[in-house]
């Protein structure tokens, strides 16, 4: 006798058969028994889940000859011709092969006839997505009145190609994907029944495997009954397949846990060695993590015969919660960008090698840990080729970079300075005070942090009668900060002379009013108002509150000594509104002695206000201070020699 595959020969013949589709078997189970059956059944869901098996289940049901029920009896001459694909009136239509209106055509023009042995014509379209447009249109008046004696039941996998005027004249049932542990208790029943050996690890794999589709994993178990000679085992499986043994992935684990970086990758080499696909590892390592979750946060989670039980349970108490969340995150990653890596087995090793950098032995530790190679400590790093090394041992490129970082003369002395003197330790300062502007600068050359010396650099020999002054290093990248040196000749005042005019008569006046040298004028002892509305708002900020809006954003047109008349910008309407006008006369008045009055308009204004003052001052710091670094001496040095580039929009002007 001919071999039947086990996908055709264990397809459900009944409801009671099917697995994981119970929310769809209880809907129509009923609807047949209490004879409310529609007339057009949509049926949607993956490859493998049951849809055609639904379909023909429910053709019997409706034309076996023991009468309509959700349970056919299977031995009547109608339901054995629909198993075997015989029956008349049940019409099997491949629409991704009849996708034109006149195949659609010729279904609906006979449709009309009465079924031939039958109660019902039964019409089961297949991947009705694939029908054309026109198919579509040419269908819509059948399928919403078609005759008593016809149904149809429609099947597709992509239901969002169906036009929503079909969706809505049929009774739409959405299949799921069955679970890996739905798939393997099947499988285990059918291995029982057809009398193969097989180990339960196995089935689970095949499970997992299968993807959802129960037809795809009794495929695959076919082909391990054949790799396996009749048993299913683990071993025949997991070579079948390509998967990774667990055992290998607790080891690689265990050495993450022990951060034993040598027998982390010893153990990548062990996998390469043994022809593990990498995607498959990961894969593998991402399912091992979630257990391991699992087994920290839900114990009973995990079912008692879990082959790998014990394992999960002893590895799961020796790394922390956050970790193996950080490395199901990495594994996710690192499959994902599997294919970008120079080679499968380059990117799984990155991914180990993320890995470890985060465990928490090494996590929060920015500096860099010694190579085997590095040298001790107090030997000074050698001079890259090329490249000439002044007599006090520091290159060039630091020495420029350590007066770019604000390093003043004294502060680096030079090798003749030294052989004389010796530098005395600097005085504790409490905070530098910034005096250059801030610049990112990043050069293609990079340069080692301070504490390790370039591994590439020979060593430099100085006379031994010249000692050797510190080398002075400093990152080649630098971020958006502030750089300077405060020297105690720094730290005086700015002379009045440095500040621009605005600021030296905001100064003046508020000096004046604090030595109490204005007069104030005659029936109030008030601070005088010349008109400066800006030096005014200053003065008065921080008691000003939410009126600063206000006063920042308008213009003082005119003031008699009572009535302040102000104006305000179109942008700025809404600040004119009563509850600022109220709160800005309120401190005008408290700062006056008297009561004021307050007039504020919108108005189109052909004068600055404070804020539009402010923000002209800004920009001009802000492109003196560009000017100052695209014409600095050591940044030219450094664009031209190195090629550092200078990033304009990081420049910011120090604010005193």
């Amino acid at each position: 006798m001919t071999y039947q595959v086990l996908a055709r020969k264990w397809r459900p013949k009944r409801f009671a058969d099917l697995v994981g589709q119970e929310h769809v078997v209880r809907a129509l189970s009923n609807a047949l028994r209490e004879s409310r059956l529609h007339h057009a059944y949509l049926l949607t869901g993956t490859r493998g889940v049951g849809k055609t098996t639904i379909a023909r289940i429910l053709a019997k049901s409706l034309n076996c000859e023991t009468g309509t029920g959700a349970e056919p009896c299977g031995e009547c001459q109608a339901c054995r011709q629909i198993d075997s694909g015989r029956y008349v009136d049940l019409l099997e239509i491949d629409a991704a092969s009849n996708t034109g209106i006149d195949n659609i055509r010729e279904v609906l023009e006979n449709a009309q006839y009465a079924p031939t042995m039958g109660r019902f014509k039964v019409y089961i379209i297949d991947e009705v997505h694939m029908l054309s447009k026109s198919a579509f249109n040419a269908m819509l008046k059948t399928l919403e009145e078609p005759p008593a004696h016809v149904k149809f039941i429609l099947a597709t996998t992509d239901p969002q190609k169906v036009p929503v005027t079909v969706l809505s004249r049929c009774l739409q049932f959405s299949l799921r994907n069955m679970t890996p542990q739905q798939v393997a208790g099947h499988l285990a029943h059918v291995l029982d029944v057809e009398g193969v050996v097989y180990e339960a690890p196995a089935l689970a794999l095949l499970g997992r495997a299968a993807a959802g589709s129960m037809r795809d994993a009794l495929s695959l178990l076919d082909q391990a009954i054949a790799y396996g000679v009749g048993e299913v085992r683990e071993d025949g499986v997991r070579a079948m397949l390509g998967a990774v043994d667990k055992r290998y992935l607790f080891t690689l684990l265990d050495a993450l846990a022990d951060a034993d970086g040598a027998r982390l990758m010893a153990e990548v080499e062990t996998l390469a060695a043994r022809g593990i696909g990498f995607d498959n590892a990961l894969a593998e390592l991402s399912s091992v993590l979630h257990q391991l979750a699992l087994a920290q946060s839900v114990p009973e989670a995990i079912a008692a015969d879990e082959p790998e039980r014990d394992a999960l349970f002893a590895l799961a108490q020796r790394i922390g919660a956050e970790d193996i969340q950080l490395y199901y995150q990495i594994a996710l990653h690192g499959r994902r960008d599997l294919a970008l890596a120079p080679d499968e087995h380059a990117g799984f090793s990155m991914t180990m090698l993320r890995m470890l950098a985060f465990h928490p032995l090494h996590a929060g530790d920015s500096t860099p840990r010694p190579l085997p190679s590095a040298r001790p400590q107090g030997v000074p790093p050698p001079a890259q080729e090329g490249m000439a090394v002044p007599a006090g041992g520091a290159s060039p490129v630091k020495a420029l970079l350590a007066q770019m970082s604000g390093k003043s003369e004294r502060s680096v002395p030079s090798a003749d300075k030294a052989a004389a003197i010796e530098p005395e330790p600097e005085p504790a300062r409490t905070a530098p005070t910034p005096v250059a502007p801030a610049v990112s600068v990043v050069a293609s050359a990079p340069v080692a942090p301070p504490e390790a010396p370039l591994p590439w650099e020979e060593q430099a020999v100085a006379p031994a009668s010249a000692p050797v002054a510190p080398p002075v290093v400093a990152p080649v990248v630098v971020p958006t900060v502030v750089v300077a040196e405060a020297d105690e000749e720094d730290e005086r005042e700015p002379e009045p002379e440095e500040l621009p005019s605005y600021l030296m008569d905001e100064e003046a006046e508020l000096a004046t009013y604090a030595q109490g040298d204005v007069t104030a004028p005659s029936g109030y002892d008030t601070p005088p108002f010349d008109g400066d509305w800006s030096a005014l708002i200053t003065m008065l900020s921080a008691k000003m509150g939410t009126a600063r809006m206000l006063a920042q954003n308008a213009a003082l047109k005119s003031w008699d000594g009572h009535v302040f008349e102000l104006a305000v910008p179109e942008a700025f309407r809404n600040l004119a509104g009563p509850d600022y006008q109220s709160k800005l006369k309120a401190v005008l008045a408290a700062h006056f002695g008297k009561e004021v009055q307050l007039r504020v308009s919108v108005e189109t204004l052909d004068m600055e206000t404070p804020a539009m003052r402010d923000a002209r001052s800004r920009r001009e710091q802000l492109a003196v201070a560009r000017q100052h670094m695209e014409n600095d001496p050591l940044v030219q040095q450094l664009v031209r020699e190195m090629g550092a580039m200078l990033l304009a929009e990081t420049i910011q002007p120090v604010q005193e």
